[in-house]
């Protein structure tokens, strides 16, 4: 559990795990106190993994905004030269995933193999759900809307039949982004990252993508929906693509996802 100074802001990351070096780069409002968290996942076991708290969340500072994407990509890639890591394995996760992609153009040595999971390119490929248009819902009408839309099964007639499992997942989403809530900045830095989100569009670049790429999402999410994960792939070159019986959190609904990923990253 460090700190580290990148460029103008101070970044909390940790780093678990042994094997071929991987960085993680987590999505909206990811926080690292979250639980499940990446280092419960079965990556941990195959993969050094470094994750952080990106700018303005978690225990990482919030600089003055506005935040850009390229300024989200540049703090991945500063984060590398702290560990001391010329390149890495990269995968991310919803925004981070838009992480991920600016990552890869801006420093295309810096990413050997790149894992986009559950995200958008943005532009004329599409964008995910503008959660910006949610934020200042109170938490009893945002969590429903936010799992209705990770999930199109979940419907009014599915909550019928199933009270107690929506129950279970309404307090599972209510927990996650509990952490550090009312710390000082924590909102501040919150909206500036939807802010970036909202203006995320890599799509007329993507064909620079130079590093093997895949491509992954789940067939039932509103919030990145497959056919952007489709476009997304289409547009890099020899990019796969693999869909999974989930929705915008597949990566918990779908056992086939993490061998799936972990194989591509172990791949050579």
């Amino acid at each position: 559990m460090s700190r580290a100074r990148v460029g103008e802001v101070e970044l909390y990351f940790e780093v678990h795990g042994r094997g071929p070096r991987l960085l993680l780069v987590s999505g909206t409002g990811g926080d690292l106190r979250d639980e499940p968290g990446i280092f419960d996942g079965p990556l941990v076991d195959s993969f050094e993994i470094a994750a952080y708290d990106q700018r303005g969340l978690g225990r990482s500072a919030v600089p003055p905004g506005p935040y850009t994407m390229a300024d989200y990509a540049d703090d991945a890639a500063g984060l590398l030269d702290v560990l001391g890591w010329d390149d890495a394995l990269v995968m991310g996760i919803s925004f981070g995933g838009m992480v991920a992609q600016e990552l890869a153009l801006r420093h295309p040595g810096r990413v050997r193999r790149l894992v986009l999971a559950c995200t958008s390119s943005g532009g004329a490929g599409g964008s995910s759900y503008p959660l910006h248009e949610l934020a200042d819902l109170p938490d009893d009408d945002r969590i429903p809307l936010q799992l209705e839309l990770a999930d199109t099964r979940y419907d009014a007639a599915w909550r019928a039949a199933n009270p107690d499992a929506w129950a279970s997942l309404v307090r599972l989403m209510g927990a996650r982004g509990a952490a550090g809530r009312d710390e000082p900045g924590r909102a501040e830095g919150a909206a500036l990252q939807l802010e970036a989100r909202r203006h995320h569009d890599a799509w007329d670049r993507l064909g620079d993508v130079v590093s093997p790429t895949f491509v992954c999402g789940g067939r039932y999410d509103a919030i990145a929906p497959p056919e952007n994960s489709e476009r997304l792939a289409s547009a890099i070159p020899d990019a796969r693509l693999a869909l999974f019986e989930g929705g915008h959190l597949f990566l918990l609904q779908d056992r086939g996802a993490w061998p799936a990923i972990a194989a591509f990253l172990s791949a050579r």
